[in-house]
């Protein structure tokens, strides 16, 4: 996984931000009426305006290497971003980056490293971990689908279906838990019934991803 269209390479890395981009802005108000079930509202809304953001200054950002555009995009993305998403997102932007450090190219194992860093940081950030109903309870499953795929030697195309089915599954799950961090943690046992927002706005991604790398 190491030629022009690897998923570690740079024109690969900018498409899939990109992707990510332009899918949370197409997803403003779908997120925002998500978050507004137990939340404030404004999660759809403050991160579509962030990512609308990182657009505008698309032809500025450094694309020395892939680690570079990742943590450039996420200062953006933490500046830009209102609340407490953009560091939250903008952290693991930032801690993929740092992961990658200077390689050109970046084997499966590097990036799932990346991504387990992001996780990392995106956990000291918010001080959130698995099951206190946020992000990281679709992101962990899905990284896992990740690692478990390219371990057993799948297709890439293959390997994005199944995190993506991954991330969706444990994203309708949250539905099942009490929300410990955010402002829907005010809303105490009842934030059970509804699926936590950022959790299913990782799903739409991933979904996206895998439908865009297929084709």
């Amino acid at each position: 996984m190491t030629d022009s269209t690897s998923p570690s390479s740079l024109p690969t890395t900018e498409r899939v931000v990109r992707v990510i981009a332009e899918t949370a802005i197409e997803n403003e108000r779908y997120f925002g009426d998500l978050d507004a079930v137990v939340g404030d509202g404004d999660f759809g809304y403050s991160l579509a305006r962030g990512f609308e953001k990182l657009l505008e200054g698309w032809d500025d950002l450094d694309r020395s290497n892939p680690g570079a555009f990742l943590k450039k995009s996420g200062m953006v993305i933490t500046s830009r971003i209102g609340g407490t998403s953009g560091p939250i997102w903008g952290t693991g932007f930032l801690r993929a980056g740092m992961t990658a450090g200077t390689d050109e190219q970046i084997s499966p194992q590097q990036l799932v490293a990346m991504l387990r860093a992001g996780v990392e940081g995106i956990k000291t950030r918010g001080g959130a971990d698995l099951g206190d109903k946020t992000l990281l309870d679709s992101l962990v499953p899905c990284i896992d689908a990740l690692e478990q795929g390219f371990d057993a030697g799948k297709d890439p195309a293959d390997v994005l279906d199944d995190a993506a089915k991954a991330c969706r599954k444990a994203a309708d799950d949250t539905a099942d838990l009490v929300a410990k961090r955010g402002r829907a943690a005010y809303t105490g046992e009842r934030s059970k019934g509804s699926v936590d927002a950022g959790a299913t706005a990782l799903a739409v991604l991933a979904e996206r991803l895998a439908t865009v790398w297929r084709s």
